[in-house]
């Protein structure tokens, strides 16, 4: 691990490198879209995918104009790289994959910025190695799921577009083409979580980009993540992050990281 961050709706953002990165980049979308020039061929990314760009090939990326991204990247190098890589499926022809639990992804990277913002001690520079080799890990066993267009896949894109909306099991199957049943079956086997886990993961995960970005009260971000109770909401983050919305957002305030 050398750099991991966090970029909110990136307006105008964009990296142009002719000699490409002495490090493999790995930069996951959770909002928005962009696109990367990977040695001369565009690649389109999407919220819910992960772009992975690999050391010393020519790149350029931009966040799209009209609907920017919100990306979490970092930087890995080592031994073990190309190992994981090739686990996940992902080549240089085939840079992106679409993620069947992005939450899990993007809160491995967040452990990473919390250990490389602690100092550069041997400890924090482990822990941040460990949950990076993890996060690569996490991917490759993703890339033997579902991709982008399948059933599950399609559900998972539209529970991210209604993230308030009400849960119900029945018109999600029905939208999948299967029975209750089976299609519950079918989505922890993609994802790993129950529908209501999932859905739970992804408001927390939404609520946590709201306290770090923006001035809205605990109480208006509960309710813009579906929460009517600010009080159930904060219970249910402190079960998920282990601290409390306002702890959360007072760490994060204290805390930048550089982006590169």
């Amino acid at each position: 691990m050398t750099d991991a961050g966090y970029f909110p709706h990136a307006s105008r953002h964009g990296r142009v490198r002719k000699s490409g990165s002495a490090q493999t980049i790995v930069i996951v979308c959770t909002e928005g879209a962009g696109w990367c020039d990977l040695d001369g061929k565009p690649y389109d990314i999407r919220a819910g995918e992960v772009l992975v760009i690999p050391a010393r090939m020519p790149h350029r990326y931009y966040a799209d104009a009209r609907r920017p991204w919100s990306i979490w990247w970092l930087h890995v190098t080592g031994d073990d790289v190309a190992d994981l890589l090739t686990a996940t499926g992902i080549t240089p022809t085939t840079p992106t994959m679409s993620l069947s639990d992005p939450v899990a992804v993007t809160q491995l990277i967040e452990l990473i910025c919390d250990a490389l913002a602690v100092d550069e001690t041997a400890a924090s520079l482990i822990a941040a190695a460990g949950a990076a080799w993890h996060l690569l890990a996490l991917l490759a066993g993703q890339g033997r799921h579902e991709g982008r267009g399948s059933p599950i896949a399609l559900v998972q894109a539209h529970l991210r577009l209604h993230l308030a909306a009400p849960v119900s099991v029945p018109e999600l199957a029905a939208m999948a083409g299967f029975s209750p049943s089976h299609f519950s079956a079918r989505f922890r086997a993609v994802t790993g979580f129950s529908v209501v886990e999932y859905v739970k993961r992804l408001r927390m995960a939404r609520a946590r980009q709201l306290l770090i970005t923006t001035e809205l009260s605990v109480s208006e971000v509960a309710s813009d993540v579906g929460y009517d109770d600010p009080f159930y909401f904060s219970r249910q983050f402190s079960a998920v992050t282990g601290l409390s919305p306002r702890l959360y957002r007072q760490r994060s305030l204290e805390e930048t990281f550089p982006l590169d």
